[in-house]
């Protein structure tokens, strides 16, 4: 884990512009001990969704519509503060986002189409039913 781990990968050819992302760190609370007193560890990652240009517009119009709820003036931000280290949550920041976004985008699943049941399996059903209904009424015995 030397180097910022390049382009983050939203789906396909299609990765986060480095230069649309706007990054804030803060002290964060969690571990860290008396280190974290002095260190700007939490990273905020915000990411322009409805200015960007570098998502397909179908994407774009998806993810605008299925992240409406987390979008504050069309910027979506995220958080991350559980490492020790800011480096290792700018990481885990920017992952975040990039699965965030791939979800967002996803095509929407294929109608399902209903099967035909078969004529067998039909048939057993009824003659099963008439079966039990005739076991059912021979209980009854009105005709002792």
């Amino acid at each position: 884990m030397g180097v910022m781990s390049g382009p983050y990968i939203i789906r396909g050819s299609v990765s986060l512009p480095e230069a649309e992302l706007m990054w804030r760190f803060s002290r964060s609370s969690g571990p860290g001990g008396q280190h974290v007193n002095t260190s700007d560890s939490q990273v905020e990652l915000r990411f322009d969704l409805a200015r960007s240009e570098a998502l397909p517009p179908v994407w774009k119009e998806r993810a605008l519509e299925r992240l409406a709820a987390r979008l504050v003036g069309g910027v979506i931000a995220v958080r991350a503060s559980e490492h020790r280290s800011q480096w290792r949550n700018r990481e885990t920041a920017a992952v975040r986002l990039a699965s965030l976004l791939a979800e967002a985008t996803a095509p929407p699943p294929r109608p399902r189409r209903p099967t035909k049941i078969p004529r067998g399996i039909n048939e057993r059903r009824l003659r099963e039913k008439k079966h039990r209904a005739e076991r059912k009424r021979g209980r009854s015995g009105r005709d002792w």
